[in-house]
């Protein structure tokens, strides 16, 4: 998987998917959003409440609906424990397909026909892939079931995960037709187009807040600028469409194409439409930044974290520009953001590198080396950690930071891992 990130996206998914764990019952701090580069209508979940949207999926909606109901889905997978289950299930059906092919080994022994042994274990896989793939088209069912359940609460309508069924339905309709229904790991689509149906025929629900509305078209422009080729941006949001979502689009295309003044101007009109929109400022200061202009995107990324103080990766993006000004004086301030953004989320080992730069680029080699310290611990690379946690600890004067580095350092030895 290729995981990419933009906060704008991410708030955007965050927020459906705490509406929807608060519509469940269950603790919306402790869900994680990913999003992966991947053209396929697809959304999943694993362990830890990690629920990865594919762009796919944002960019080919026709409405907010259909994201929101695909992750309505995904929660009910959480609701129900699914995930957990799926182990269990699939240790089953091995011990089921090794059972049958010993049962096949004595039956094909006792008959001196290798052809008895054979059918024999074909036809005892069948049945565990069977038994296996009933159990896995019943979680399906009850995770369309929860969703229903779920955007009832909060007044949003099923009809966009309808829809999105229908599309599915679409693509497959000529492999579906021949497929033996009870070697599908899902329930066929139509069958549950049939469900949702009925469901929205005594549905009260309606679409979502407009102001979710109007985000999402915004986060679906942006990704279309950066990921779909530059004719079909063109074709999709023409010159003579004005509107915010359409400019996005042609700004992000355009600064995909290397056109640094048209994307700026097209970043200007947006401003002045929404000036308290900080994700215009973000992409501002990032057209700034990758055309080599960092002192002018510092400028643009202050006024996106001003406008949205709770966001890591304007933080980050900020003390980045900061750092690659040359200019020493904005050092201790590019060390600030970059403590604030590690804070705000303590999993991103981006901030730990960007830390370890500006601390080398001030001269501080101790706390430069405890960052990266802390960067490769985090990232597995065992001997790395120890290196630099060991020359951290050499240069450090007595205090947290020291003791930090040692840590790290006995944590990173043989035993202290087993």
């Amino acid at each position: 998987m290729v995981l990419i990130r933009d906060a704008e996206t991410e708030t955007l998914l965050h927020e459906f998917a705490v509406a929807l764990y608060r519509a469940a019952g269950l603790n919306p701090s402790t869900i994680r959003i990913f999003l992966v580069r991947d053209r396929a209508i697809n959304a999943f979940v694993t362990s830890g409440n990690r629920m990865f949207i594919h762009t796919g999926l944002l960019m080919r909606a026709d409405s907010p609906l259909e994201v929101v109901g695909t992750m309505a889905h995904e929660t009910g997978h959480v609701l129900h424990g699914d995930i957990s289950r799926g182990p269990e299930m699939a240790r089953e059906l091995m011990w089921r397909t090794l059972g049958a092919l010993l049962i096949a080994g004595a039956a094909g022994a006792a008959s001196h026909d290798g052809g008895v042994a054979t059918g024999a274990a074909l036809g005892g896989i069948a049945m565990a892939e069977r038994h296996y793939l009933s159990f896995s088209r019943a979680q399906e069912e009850g995770a369309d079931s929860a969703a229903t359940q779920m955007l009832d609460r909060l007044g949003w309508s099923a009809r966009g995960l309808m829809r999105l069924f229908e599309k599915l339905e679409d693509e497959n309709a000529l492999v579906s037709d021949r497929r033996d229904r009870f070697l599908l790991t899902h329930p066929l689509t139509r069958d549950r187009i049939d469900v949702m149906r009925r469901h929205l025929a005594m549905s009260r629900a309606g679409d979502l807040p407009p102001q979710m509305t109007a985000a999402f078209l915004l986060v679906r422009a942006k990704l279309d600028g950066f990921l779909s080729t530059p004719g079909t941006v063109a074709r999709a949001y023409p010159e003579s469409d004005q509107s915010a979502p359409a400019l996005y689009a042609r700004a992000a295309a355009e600064h995909q194409l290397s056109h640094r003044d048209a994307a700026l101007a097209l970043m200007d009109r947006l401003i002045a439409m929404q000036p308290a929109n900080p994700w215009f400022r973000e992409l501002r200061g990032q057209i700034l930044f990758e055309n080599g202009r960092p002192k002018d995107a510092v400028a643009a990324y202050r006024e996106a974290v001003r406008l949205a103080p709770d966001q890591s990766l304007l933080h980050q993006g900020l003390a980045q520009a900061m750092i690659e000004t040359g200019d020493r004086a904005l050092l201790r301030s590019a060390i600030e953001q970059l403590d604030i953004a590690r804070r705000q989320n303590p999993d991103d080992d981006s901030n730990w590198h960007l830390l370890g730069v500006a601390w080398g680029q001030i001269g501080d080699i101790g706390q430069a080396n405890l960052a990266l310290a802390e960067e490769a611990i985090r990232a597995g690379d065992i001997p790395l950690a120890k290196r630099f946690a060991r020359m951290a600890a050499d240069s450090l004067p007595q205090g947290p930071a020291k003791l930090r580095a040692l840590d790290i350092g006995n944590a990173a030895r043989k035993e202290n891992r087993e």
